[in-house]
C-alpha cells in the first residue's frame, strides 16, 4: 500500500474540488448518473445477502463494493462534492465560486437521483416479474425499512427530525473518509482498503445516506410501502441531504484542511 503523506493527499482533495467546480454539465450529469446506480446495486445486494443469509453484518460487509467500484471508475456522489468542492474554494482557486459550487452539488443532485431511480424501477420490475407477483422477501424489507425509516421518526416529531439530521451527520463523517481513502494511496489494493472501512461502519451502523436512500426509499413505495413522497422528502431525504453537508464538511474536509495545508507555526520552546 503506497501511503501519501496527509499534506499530499488533503492537497489532491482541494485539487480534486477544483477539478469538479470546472466539469462540464455533461460529464458531471453522466459521472453522477453512473455513481447513483452503482451505490443503488451495491445497497440492493448487500439487503439481499442480509435478507437471505440473516445476519445483517454480512451485509454491511459486502457493501462497500459498490462505493468502491463508483470511486476507481471516478463517478461522484452528492457527499463526496460536499465536501472536496468547498476546499477549493477556501484556497482562493481561479473560477471556484459560491455560485460554481452550488451549482455542482444541484447538477450532482439531479445525476445520482436520475441513476437511483433507474435501479429503483429496474429492480422492482425485477422482484415481482414486471409487476404480476409479490415483491419476495427482499422487497417487503425494502418495503418496511422505508416505513421505519420516515414514519418511524415522524412519529417523534421535532426530535425524529433532529435524529434524521445527526444520522445524516455521522453518515457522511464516515464516507467522506472513504472518499479521502480513495485519495491516500497510490494503489488499487491501498484505495480499496482505506475505503472499505469507514463504509461498512457506515452501513452496519445504519446511517443515513442521501444516494443510499434515494435508491431505498423510492423503491419502498413501489414496493408497497405505506408511506408518501412526502413522507419520504420531509422525514428522511432533506434533513439527511443537510446532515451529510454538515458532518461531511465540518468533520472531515475542513479539519484536515485547516490542519494540513493552512498550518500555523511551530511553537517556539521558551
Amino acid at each position: 500500500m503506497a501511503y501519501l503523506v496527509p499534506s499530499e493527499f488533503v492537497t489532491k482533495m482541494v485539487d480534486a474540488g477544483e477539478s469538479k467546480v470546472h466539469m462540464s454539465t455533461r460529464d458531471t450529469l453522466i459521472r453522477a448518473f453512473m455513481a447513483g446506480a452503482i451505490l443503488a446495486l451495491a445497497a440492493a445486494f448487500a439487503i439481499t445477502v442480509a435478507v437471505k443469509t440473516g445476519v445483517f453484518l454480512i451485509g454491511a460487509i459486502l457493501f462497500p463494493v459498490g462505493f468502491c467500484m463508483l470511486y476507481l471508475m471516478g463517478f461522484d456522489l452528492l457527499t463526496g462534492v460536499f465536501v472536496l468542492t468547498p476546499l477549493a474554494w477556501l484556497d482562493g482557486r481561479p473560477g471556484v465560486t459560491i455560485k460554481s459550487i452550488l451549482r455542482n452539488w444541484w447538477l450532482v443532485f439531479i445525476g445520482n437521483f436520475g441513476g437511483a431511480i433507474t435501479v429503483a424501477v429496474m429492480m422492482a420490475f425485477v422482484f415481482t416479474m414486471g409487476f404480476n407477483t409479490d415483491p419476495g422477501a427482499v422487497g417487503a424489507k425494502i418495503a418496511t425499512v422505508g416505513e421505519a425509516r420516515t414514519l418511524g421518526y415522524a412519529e417523534f416529531g421535532a426530535a425524529g427530525w433532529a435524529t434524521i439530521f445527526l444520522r445524516g451527520m455521522l453518515c457522511n463523517w464516515m464516507v467522506s473518509m472513504g472518499v479521502v481513502g480513495a485519495m491516500i494511496s497510490t494503489t488499487v489494493s491501498g484505495k480499496v482498503m482505506a475505503m472499505w472501512m469507514p463504509i461498512m461502519l457506515f452501513f452496519f451502523m445504519g446511517f443515513e445516506h442521501s444516494i443510499v436512500n434515494m435508491f431505498l426509499f423510492p423503491s419502498g413505495i413501489i414496493m408497497g410501502g405505506e408511506f408518501s413522497i412526502m413522507d419520504y422528502l420531509i422525514w428522511n431525504e432533506i434533513p439527511t441531504v443537510l446532515g451529510n453537508l454538515v458532518g461531511g464538511l465540518a468533520f472531515t474536509g475542513l479539519t484536515l484542511y485547516t490542519t494540513h495545508v493552512r498550518t500555523v507555526g511551530k511553537r517556539v520552546a521558551a
